[in-house]
């Protein structure tokens, strides 16, 4: 059986722009969002656009080339892993979050 992996290979839009963010310890990271486009044709046989949002993350040397290079509309290619995490918020509520932790960054357009 061929190794499994975890592994994420996305083009897209960035959705917002970067926001660029500091650990306690001083790593920065940055998020966005980024748009992929597909379309399927209905049961009427019309063509229908769907988009789905991803949330990403980005650390050290990528973090600063999307906090340089990175706006929002702007056409890239990530590669990363998808990574699932809980939190507790204010309220005490656990919440889940999952996102794409990007160690590659091509800018396209």
């Amino acid at each position: 059986m061929r190794n499994l992996r975890n592994k994420v290979q996305l083009i897209g839009n960035v959705g917002n722009d970067p926001k660029i963010q500091e650990t306690n310890n001083g790593n920065k990271f940055v998020k966005l969002s980024i748009a992929t486009n597909n379309s399927y044709k209905n049961k009427d046989g019309e063509k229908v656009k769907d988009t789905q949002w991803h949330p990403v993350v980005f650390w050290g040397k990528t973090a600063e080339i999307a906090e340089k290079h990175v706006v929002k509309g702007r056409e890239i290619y990530i590669e990363g892993t998808l990574n699932h995490r809980s939190y507790e918020n204010d309220n005490g509520e656990k919440k889940y979050v999952y996102e794409i932790v990007s160690n590659d960054l091509l800018l396209l357009n």
